[in-house]
């Protein structure tokens, strides 16, 4: 079977190195876009197989992956990145990626990691899988202190307040989840309110 895949990026020669890579392994290059609105409504409108987002690409290509995953179900998401920012990372991961490879990834090794993803294989560099380990350790011991106020809060309370913890803003915030800054502000509000702090720095202290 001929793997389909769409390519987004904002920069045209890594587009260009990556089409090369893919077509000489067989594959089929149904799109190349370089933005976010633009990969996730190619994504709907052509159903890859594998959609290959940069994470930093004008429109977000997490925002893109999370759109992609409800509408496109069936197209495996893949970031193809040179950040190797632990946020990055998980925020792929939790809007539905199955992979986050490198940009200095060898060009054949793109290829079969993009096929294993379709066989039900994750795609992670060694260098990151420590990460993800000592992110479910540290999150095992914060579900620990989930105790009093803080076992109020709703899953997408905690997810706020964790992209806080992490320095993000209510704008950034609100582009992640794909909801407006009203709607974060309103969720932050909540929070305050359950946790009965004062501000965001007071809550974020509660996590520690």
């Amino acid at each position: 079977m001929t793997l389909r895949v769409l390519i987004a990026d904002d920069h045209p020669p890594t587009r260009m190195g990556v089409r090369m890579a893919l077509e000489d392994a067989g594959m089929e290059i149904v799109a190349e876009v370089a933005t976010g609105d633009a990969a996730a409504e190619a994504a709907l409108r052509l159903q890859p197989d594998i959609a290959l987002l940069d994470v930093q690409m004008p429109g977000s290509g997490i925002a893109a992956a999370r759109s992609i995953a409800v509408g496109a179900p069936d197209t495996a998401i893949v970031m193809l990145t040179v950040s190797r920012d632990d946020a990055d990372l998980f925020q792929a991961l939790a809007a539905g990626a199955r992979g986050y490879l490198l940009k200095d990834t060898d060009p054949d090794r793109l290829a079969r990691a993009l096929e294993g993803v379709v066989n039900g294989e994750a795609a992670l560099p060694r260098a990151l899988v420590m990460r993800l380990i000592e992110e479910f350790r540290v999150r095992d011991e914060s579900d620990s202190r989930r105790r009093g106020p803080l076992a109020q809060l709703t899953p997408r309370e905690w997810e706020i307040l964790e992209m806080l913890r992490a320095g993000m803003t209510t704008n950034q915030v609100a582009t992640q989840l794909f909801v407006t800054p009203v709607t974060v502000r309103s969720h932050v509000s909540g929070i305050l309110r359950k946790l009965r702090v004062p501000d965001r720095a007071a809550a974020i202290s509660l996590c520690e």
